[in-house]
């Protein structure tokens, strides 16, 4: 078994092993994310708008409850065993799709099903792939990783769109249990680098020593704010761009995955290079900036300038404070420090979403941004004020 200190004698991020495990992250998930156009099989059915807002976000739901179990699961038990388990589970489901004729109850056990199995399965799969990247490069490893995220759940959609239109929804059944298969056997092929830790108890890293109950929840609510203003103009960014109105809304998301995706291969190890808190802060700053940027879009242009520095402060944030929180909670308890930061994220998504619909309710579109950005800078003051700091 490979141990860490081979790992640390690693210097590149692309060895054999992570470009293999990364390559099976990318499937495991494009099989998901042609699932994003799951709703038009669904209106055969004639549901209401409720009832496909029950089976979509069933899903998501599933996976945040999921994912703080097997994240500690996949430090006892290991990372490899845990993905494979997931990806299983979702190879045995996903057959049972063929089956849907309305839009009651098989649809919503089935997107609960794959929720559990997705929220297994993301999580020991991204955990793997960072501990085949060298450990003084985790952060730089982190934003790689997410690279294949976004270039899946832009790719999915586009694909799933086509197999649709040529060969109906069965084909897109069988794609997505054709991607899992891969994934499968990539992951088959992955090597355990951390032992697991048998015992079970979480080893509390000396970065935890003398920090008060204040300080950890400011910690804990950076992922969750972040997650909610990240809701705010992902979820309502296409509403605002209308009501100005903007008769294209697409470029933003272009610009704005363009961005994040050249931020991360390029300066995605800067937090490697200059330490957590040091990136963390003028990242969120960006992103506070381009909140109050997108409440004084007027244009086109503005929307497109909008897009991309929302990706340029997207792309940096994400690995730095992702690893920040693996940082505090120690290597050896990487499974659950990742689960819990898509956690607090995915949270901060879904009530934000809730909450900032409140506001732009109350007071409008261009308001509920400056809100979203004031609250955020806020919240990055708090953190860099208490929380404590982390090696390099």
């Amino acid at each position: 078994m490979v141990t860490m200190k081979n790992q640390e004698k690693t210097t590149t991020i692309w060895n054999r092993h992570f470009i293999v495990a990364l390559i099976g992250y990318f499937f495991l998930f494009m099989s998901i994310t042609l699932f994003f156009l799951f709703p038009l099989f669904l209106k055969q059915f004639g549901p209401s708008r409720s009832q496909i807002g029950l089976i979509m976000g069933i899903h998501s739901i599933m996976a945040i409850f999921i994912r703080p179990i097997f994240g500690r699961l996949i430090d006892i038990k290991g990372r490899r065993k845990i993905s494979l388990f997931g990806i299983a589970f979702l190879i045995l489901i996903l057959p049972w799709f063929h089956f849907i004729n309305n839009a009651g109850v098989l649809p919503v056990v089935l997107r609960a099903l794959t929720g559990i199995g997705w929220g297994i399965s993301m999580t020991a799969t991204l955990t793997i792939c960072s501990d085949l990247a060298p450990v003084q490069r985790l952060a730089h490893s982190m934003g790689i990783i997410g690279v294949a995220g976004l270039l899946s759940s832009a790719l999915g959609p586009l694909l799933a769109e086509e197999i649709i239109n040529l060969f109906g929804f069965g084909a897109l059944f069988n794609t997505s249990l054709a991607f899992l298969v891969a994934s499968f056997l990539c992951m088959s092929l992955t090597k355990e680098v951390v032992k697991p830790n048998h015992s079970g108890h979480i080893h509390k890293p000396k970065s935890l020593l003398n920090v008060s109950v204040f300080a950890i929840l400011v910690i804990a609510s950076l992922p969750i704010i972040h997650g909610a203003v990240r809701g705010a103009v992902i979820h309502f960014i296409a509403v605002f761009g209308k009501s100005i109105p903007l008769d294209r809304i697409g470029p933003f998301f272009v610009f704005f995955s363009a961005a994040a995706i050249l931020t991360r291969l390029w300066i995605g190890d800067l937090s490697d290079r200059y330490g957590r808190k040091q990136v963390i802060f003028p990242a969120l700053c960006i992103i506070s900036f381009n909140l109050f940027l997108i409440s004084q879009i007027q244009s086109l242009w503005m929307l497109i300038l909008a897009g991309f520095i929302g990706g340029l402060g997207q792309g940096l944030i994400f690995p730095a404070l992702s690893t920040y929180i693996i940082d505090i909670l120690g290597s050896e308890n990487k499974g659950l420090a990742i689960s819990l930061y898509l956690t607090f994220f995915d949270v901060g998504m879904g009530f934000g979403s809730v909450f900032f619909g409140w506001v732009s309710d109350l007071y409008g579109y261009r308001e509920m941004y400056i809100f979203a950005g004031v609250l955020f800078l806020a919240a990055g003051s708090v953190f860099m004020w208490k929380a404590p700091s982390t090696r390099k």
